[in-house]
């Protein structure tokens, strides 16, 4: 019981307000019926932009740290991906959502996918499910380089559990770049095949007092937002035509100069957007930001606020704060205090319905499919994303997001998050 009590702590310690429910057994996810033996296979919302979208992926070697995860001399390693808009992509297969050997792993006995969604492991065949991305095609043609976007995922998600959000801003004109922040994500696969696990889960079991978990979570966020700042250096680079891949692999067609940094903005999912907020703070190479789900509330740490110094220091660039019923500027301190301190525009919102952070992930399209082929109640659904509709939820996510970087950093007010309206009926504006 300590165990799943502790694991239910990783997953959401960093990734919004602690839910007593998560670590009872009455969340868990029952038993797959014995008439359902094929693993379940999925499929992702199209991307609804105008751009064909490609993708590619960077192996990133930061050769100024050490990693902090591990004993020895080991330099930082990350591996980001790239989305787009593309053109000629008739001739690049459309990439995977996850790598096999990521897949594997996320979806086994270990992985994420049993351990923070109660998915029964083994049965979802996570490496046959495609994206709407083409590997490696050729960046679209262009009168003016795209806007960039820095995407950091949850403590204990990989960066492609929201793909869906992702490749639909790169339909919609937008380079964006996905984050896996090793030893934290469940797992990571790097150029060969190797696949270094999270090791996040262990440490807080190892973990005895209040002091040992602020030490740790400090370090998390230290990693993440100097992962960050590498991320944005590399990327200089490669707009450049600098190849920042460790193994040198080939790039796409046009991706150089094809990167407008003057315009750039970071979103994340949880403890990804906690780190956005800060990481504005700090770098004032990010325009705007996006905080979807992530407070820092947690009953185990002595000083929460300690590890979220934007929320005395204010913000005065625009952030977008997306929660649910329970998580709004008014009821969680974290959210009172950042808001009152900043000067800049800002807007606090959710979906009616929603239940925490996960309702803003991949969790919403797929555990739907998942609970149909595999036979389970309605309850494997609603007790991970609440009571929204999956595919209205998808739309509104999306259309927002979209509303806020196209407001500021494109200068395009399609007035979407000016209030309520019957186009996103579902969509709550805290006032």
């Amino acid at each position: 019981m300590i165990r799943r009590i502790r694991s239910a702590l990783v997953a959401s310690l960093l990734v919004g307000a602690v839910t007593i429910t998560a670590a009872t057994p009455s969340s868990a996810a029952p038993p797959a019926s014995s008439g359902t033996d094929r693993p379940a296979r999925l499929i992702l919302p199209a991307p609804t932009g105008p751009y064909p979208v490609g993708t590619t992926e960077l192996h990133l070697v930061d050769r100024s740290r050490t990693d902090p995860w591990t004993d020895g001399p080991r330099r930082r390693e990350l591996m980001v991906s790239l989305w787009y808009p593309a053109r000629d992509v008739d001739r690049f297969p459309r990439a995977p959502h996850m790598s096999p050997g990521a897949a594997a792993h996320f979806g086994g006995a270990d992985g994420a996918a049993s351990g923070l969604y109660g998915i029964p492991a083994g049965r979802v065949d996570f490496a046959a499910t495609r994206t709407g991305g083409h590997r490696d095609a050729p960046v679209a043609r262009h009168r003016r380089p795209f806007p960039v976007l820095l995407y950091s995922p949850g403590a204990g998600d990989p960066r492609t559990w929201a793909t869906t959000l992702v490749q639909d801003l790169a339909s919609r004109g937008y380079v964006v770049v996905t984050v896996d922040h090793t030893y934290e994500a469940s797992e990571v696969e790097f150029p060969g095949g190797r696949v270094v696990p999270g090791r996040l889960a262990q440490l807080f079991e190892e973990a005895q007092q209040p002091d040992d978990f602020q030490r740790l979570a400090a370090r998390v966020f230290d990693v993440r937002l100097d992962d960050t700042r590498f991320v944005l250096d590399e990327l200089a680079a490669l707009d450049r035509g600098t190849n920042p891949d460790a193994e040198g692999r080939a790039l796409p067609a046009g991706v150089a100069g094809a990167l407008d940094l003057r315009r750039t903005g970071m979103l994340g999912v949880s403890a990804g957007g906690l780190t956005a907020l800060q990481a504005m703070r700090e770098e004032p190479r990010i325009r705007a930001a996006v905080d979807l789900g992530g407070s820092i509330e947690s009953p185990i740490i002595p000083d929460p606020i300690g590890l979220w110094p934007v929320a005395r220091q204010g913000l005065d660039r625009p952030f977008l704060l997306v929660g649910d019923s329970g998580t709004d500027h008014h009821r969680t301190p974290s959210w009172t205090m950042l808001w009152d301190h900043s000067t800049g525009w800002r807007v606090d919102l959710h979906l009616a319905g929603a239940k925490g952070e996960d309702s803003y992930k991949d969790t919403v399209p797929l555990l739907p499919q998942i609970a149909r082929q595999l036979d389970l109640p309605d309850s494997f659904v609603t007790a991970t994303i609440g009571h929204i509709d999956p595919t209205r939820a998808v739309h509104t996510e999306e259309t927002v997001v979209a509303a806020f970087f196209d407001r500021w950093l494109r200068g395009r007010d399609g007035h979407v998050l000016d209030g309520p309206s019957r186009r996103l009926p579902d969509l709550v504006f805290v006032r």
